[in-house]
């Protein structure tokens, strides 16, 4: 979470270039800020993307004799993974959840629940990621947009319906500036893209320059996974450390090849609800979650899938012939036996020692991240490197502006004209 922040005005929006395609990207962050404001766009967190390898899908279709292209089994193989992530993603925000406090200021006199530490902190006694909370990423438009998991098809409906889909507020401040004309945003729908669908795991495929999200995953499946809901470890000068990515990696295998039934309403709701639990009152004890609509303590659970998750993580270690992603879940063991061993357990017991300051603890703990950083200097041949993928960074920016050919007006209309346009997903 973010520290004292200036005046909304006064943060600035990222800016691309003068070509259309980066007038595109820097249009729809001008939406963000004026639907969520833009201090929620300040908020950090780790996207972890996974994939497995694609030669490993057809043998897996050929031994469980799937039926269909091979491009839609490994696409609904990666959609299973996600309705597994979705059941115990709870037990990565009790593991990994960073974010029990924050800066008093950042919420700009909203009312809240939070409990006071001191004069410029406010936290909740039990919690485990605030950043995942229902004060970080969520918006009103956005309610009950969350699509089922069951299949490819259905979830790009879902969002492609949400980005065709009106919502008075946004029509209301329409899409250019009154007096200029400048764009203020993509459109006025609940979403001006699919990307804004704000969630914690994504289906993803690389996409080509202007090509819309949905169009890249319909007409070529998904390639890879994009999970959004780790904190930055503030301990970690990288902000994540080997054993929280053999951990990632073995769970995130377990998700791939474990049983993965399709996702009814009820159990959705489940893991709606488990999630927001683990997230403000995680390290509660005696905290118990709900699996298929009985009370399981959230100890127990968490015990039970590190033991599910052994065998991937001997599938991952074999391939390296140690034992590193066994002793990682050995870790997270600790964590789940003794709460005050959490990350979030540990922000809290560290803001005591910097008078219960949220600012004053982050400052300490980014000018102890950037010293160990200037005590590993690049390279001379780094600092090359970097100077050369910078000069044809720019030099490829100016031969896009160079190039282009009509106006954005017309380009921004086209590209939302694409969004009304049926896909194969349809």
């Amino acid at each position: 979470m973010p520290c004292h922040l200036p005046d909304e005005e006064t943060i600035p929006i990222a800016w691309y270039g003068s070509s259309h395609i980066g007038m595109l990207k820097h249009v729809y962050r001008r939406g963000l800020a004026l639907r969520y404001g833009k201090a929620m766009q300040c908020i950090a967190g780790i996207h972890y993307n996974f994939s497995l390898s694609e030669a490993l899908w057809p043998v897996l279709q050929k031994a469980e004799n799937t039926p269909g292209t091979a491009t839609d089994y490994q696409s609904e193989s990666y959609i299973a993974l996600i309705r597994n992530f979705r059941r115990y993603s709870w037990l990565l925000m009790y593991l990994f959840g960073a974010s029990p406090a924050l800066a008093s200021d950042f919420l700009r006199g909203k009312p809240h629940q939070l409990d006071v530490l001191s004069d410029d902190t406010l936290y909740l006694p039990h919690a485990t990621s605030l950043r995942m909370s229902d004060l970080g990423y969520q918006n009103n438009a956005q309610a009950g947009l969350v699509p089922p998991y069951n299949d490819l098809a259905s979830y790009m409906q879902n969002l492609v319906r949400a980005v065709k889909q009106p919502f008075p507020a946004y029509v209301a401040l329409g899409t250019r500036r009154d007096g200029d004309g400048e764009w203020i945003q993509i459109s006025t729908n609940v979403l001006q893209i699919e990307n804004e669908f704000y969630s914690t795991i994504r289906p993803k495929r690389v996409i080509n320059s202007g090509e819309r999200p949905v169009e890249a995953l319909c007409a070529r499946g998904v390639q890879y996974i994009e999970v959004r809901c780790l904190d930055i470890d503030p301990f970690e000068a990288m902000g994540l450390n080997l054993d929280t990515g053999r951990f990632m990696d073995a769970f995130l295998l377990f998700c791939a090849l474990d049983d993965s039934p399709l996702t009814s309403a009820g159990e959705g709701r489940e893991n709606t609800d488990n999630f927001a639990d683990t997230v403000k009152r995680g390290r509660l004890p005696g905290l118990t979650l709900q699996r298929d609509g009985a009370a399981v303590p959230l100890q127990d659970w968490g015990l039970e899938l590190l033991d599910r998750i052994e065998a991937a993580a001997t599938l991952l270690d074999a391939q390296r012939d140690d034992g590193a992603h066994h002793a990682s879940l050995d870790k997270q063991r600790a964590k789940l036996r003794d709460p005050d061993c959490t990350p979030s357990a540990r922000v809290l017991d560290a803001l005591r020692a910097h008078d219960n300051s949220f600012m004053k603890f982050s400052l300490a703990q980014s000018q102890a991240h950037a010293a160990q950083f200037k005590a590993r200097p690049l390279t001379s041949a780094q600092l090359d490197e970097f100077a050369r993928l910078a000069r044809n960074s720019i030099d490829e920016q100016t031969r896009i502006e160079h190039d282009q050919s009509g106006s954005f007006d017309d380009f921004i209309e086209a590209y939302r004209a694409r969004s009304l346009t049926p896909t194969s997903c349809d």
